[in-house]
């Protein structure tokens, strides 16, 4: 649902936004950690754009503006709500099934954990699948640095084979071009695993993320192990209309308080005047599109200042504020082929007991 990701015309990008210094590299600190800082946010360009989406006809804002303080404890609550059910599902097929997912992993691989956050999704295949490197890439590299600095610090506690765990921190916006072949190729015994939890590939529309899969692939092919290398990668599946609306649009308000929450984030940070009470949360299932549509509709006519402009939104008009794409098995099946990865027999799927949520797993084709 609300996770990193880049949409149409860079109008829907990474949910996380940070100025950053960049940081040394080279030899890991006394933590055990190195952190390589390959891009930045720009915090005037993203201002700039948040402003032109809003201005824009019809309207837009970024799911990138969803997550200051307040944004990110509402969507902390979100994953706890009964209608949410895409992380509980996700992690019940992990449990279920982790030793055969593992098997069809390769062994002694370097995990390449994508949008990691603090890591602990990933944090759970690294011994089954006798990972011997992390590399943790995120856009904001504070952040990054916290949690790697945890990880690397409760893994040498530890008394498996992880307390000799490589963790590695790449500071990147890996939902636009991005170039790890460096990074990787430090290890060129160790084939790739790049992971993709959370269905947050469903926040790009398909051509996006079909160069998405391909620059993985690509990423995968070009490393120099003499072992082929993996994606595994979380999907949200189509299902009951009712069920997917009643994940954005829960009964308490959750959902809609985070998506009202955005217009306050642009008060602060362009200088307007949305009252967010004069905007209705929806939820709509987009069939022709196959996605779910999170908006905003202004409750009346009404006038918005931004920063030097006035913004006429009229009543019942609309802020598309998030996309979240769905598929079929079939469906992005055939995406993954699209964009060179293999499919048939190399190409493995796994599902909760209700066909809610899938777990892929395939390689270059």
């Amino acid at each position: 649902m609300k996770s990193p990701a880049f949409l149409e015309a860079g109008i829907f990008a990474t949910p996380r936004r940070i100025v950053e210094s960049p940081q040394p590299t080279g030899a890991p600190p006394a933590g055990g950690v190195r952190i390589v800082v390959q891009s930045t946010t720009d915090d005037a360009a993203d201002r700039a754009a948040f402003r032109a989406g809003l201005l824009a006809t019809p309207a837009t804002s970024s799911p990138k503006f969803f997550y200051d303080p307040q944004g990110s404890a509402l969507f902390t609550a979100i994953c706890e709500l009964d209608e949410y059910y895409p992380t509980r599902t996700e992690a019940d097929i992990f449990e279920r099934h982790r030793d055969e997912i593992a098997r069809a992993l390769p062994s002694g691989a370097q995990w390449i954990d994508l949008g990691c956050g603090d890591g602990v999704k990933a944090r759970g295949w690294l011994e089954p699948s006798d990972a011997r490197r992390y590399v943790g890439v995120d856009i904001a590299g504070p952040w990054l640095r916290s949690a790697l600095d945890g990880l690397s610090a409760s893994l040498a506690g530890g008394k498996s084979r992880l307390r000799n765990l490589e963790v590695l921190g790449v500071v990147a916006d890996f939902t636009r071009p991005f170039d790890l072949h460096d990074v990787l190729a430090e290890r060129p015994e160790m084939p790739p695993v790049f992971f993709y939890p959370g269905s947050s590939i469903g926040n790009f529309v398909r051509d996006d993320a079909r160069a998405f899969l391909a620059s993985v692939r690509d990423h995968i092919e070009r490393h120099p192990s003499q072992r082929i290398g993996k994606l595994m990668i979380g999907i949200d599946l189509v299902k009951d209309r009712a069920t997917l609306r009643a994940a954005y649009d829960d009964a308490v308000g959750v959902t809609a308080a985070f998506n009202r929450n955005v217009l306050r984030v642009a008060n602060r940070l362009l200088d307007a005047d949305f009252d967010p009470a004069a905007f209705a949360h929806r939820a709509v299932y987009d069939e022709a599109f196959g996605r779910i549509e999170m908006q905003l509709v202004s409750r009346r006519a009404q006038d918005v200042r931004i920063g030097d402009d006035v913004r006429r939104f009229e009543d019942g008009e609309v802020i598309a504020t998030e996309y979240s794409h769905k598929y079929t098995i079939d469906g992005f099946a055939a995406l993954l082929e699209s964009a060179g990865f293999a499919t048939g027999d190399r190409l493995r799927c796994w599902r909760d007991r209700l066909d809610w949520f899938g777990v892929f797993v395939t390689e270059p084709a």
